[in-house]
């Protein structure tokens, strides 16, 4: 993804969101890209933005605005452009589906609530569909785990990127999608390790020496389990994963492997569906 200019991030306003708000803004900052913050009202009746943390007072306590500075400040100053969207009170899912069908997005960010995967409110078939039916690449943040931003600082902290691969979906265009993602939001040329958990590994020609071939580590046993591990070992920073509907181990979007990889990630994920 050579560009991000959309950014959307759905929440319900729980501390388990707090984490991946924080995601999706500094990514927005450093792309100058326009974040939106979606929300879907429980009743009509609904004062729950105030439980939102204050962008510009994050902003100034990563020191890149005065607290005194407008709320222009931040188009003016940082190139960043924010907006919080309230739909109708519904089903949440639905809500943030029929939004995505309607707005195009190059990013969603997602929190996840540890053993139990994708927030409460986002389970179920109605949030698979969603970011599989989007197609849009998905970064989903567990709220306990190691996160890429410091939250205090609004630092980066990105320099090891684990991605997963087997032969479908083909690997090379999602792999070179993720490490251009970690390329923007880090600033510098991430270190990469490719994994394959099974028999053969596939090929991946190596950039700017296609005779070349990418190194891949290539693990046995269950799949997740291998892949949790391998994140752990080695302290990645982020875990991308090339996705492709409802078929193969890499199918983070559907089912029990993404749960598995969910509850146990110790670092944020990011799908990459293979069309996108």
């Amino acid at each position: 993804m050579a560009t991000i200019s959309h950014i959307v991030h759905p929440t319900d306003f729980s501390d388990a969101s707090s984490a991946a708000f924080v995601h999706a803004l500094k990514i927005a900052l450093t792309a100058k890209a326009t974040l939106t913050i979606l929300h879907v009202a429980a009743s009509h009746a609904n004062d729950e933005w105030e439980q939102l943390p204050q962008v510009r007072k994050l902003l100034a306590d990563w020191g890149l605005l005065s607290p005194h500075d407008p709320a222009s400040a931040m188009t003016e100053k940082l190139g960043l452009t924010v907006r919080k969207v309230e739909l109708e009170p519904q089903s949440p899912a639905s809500g943030v589906m029929q939004y995505l069908s309607r707005h195009t997005a190059d990013l969603i960010v997602l929190a996840t609530e540890g053993r139990q995967g994708v927030a409460r409110w986002l389970r179920g078939s109605i949030a698979e569909r969603l970011a599989r039916e989007s197609r849009s690449v998905t970064l989903f943040v567990p709220a306990k785990a190691r996160g890429f931003i410091d939250p205090r600082r609004g630092e980066v902290h990105l320099k090891r990127v684990l991605i997963p691969i087997d032969h479908e979906p083909p690997p090379a265009a999602p792999r070179a999608r993720i490490m251009a993602f970690a390329q923007l939001v880090a600033g510098i040329d991430a270190e990469e390790r490719l994994l394959h958990v099974g028999g053969d590994a596939p090929v991946i020609p190596q950039p700017g020496a296609p005779r070349r071939q990418l190194p891949v580590a290539v693990g046995q046993g269950d799949a997740v389990e291998a892949i949790v591990a391998a994140a752990n070992d080695w302290s990645a920073d982020l875990i991308g994963m090339p996705t492709a509907g409802h078929h193969g181990f890499l199918d983070v979007l559907r089912g029990s492997t993404t749960e598995r990889v969910l509850r146990q990630a110790p670092c944020p994920l990011l799908a990459v569906p293979i069309a996108y």
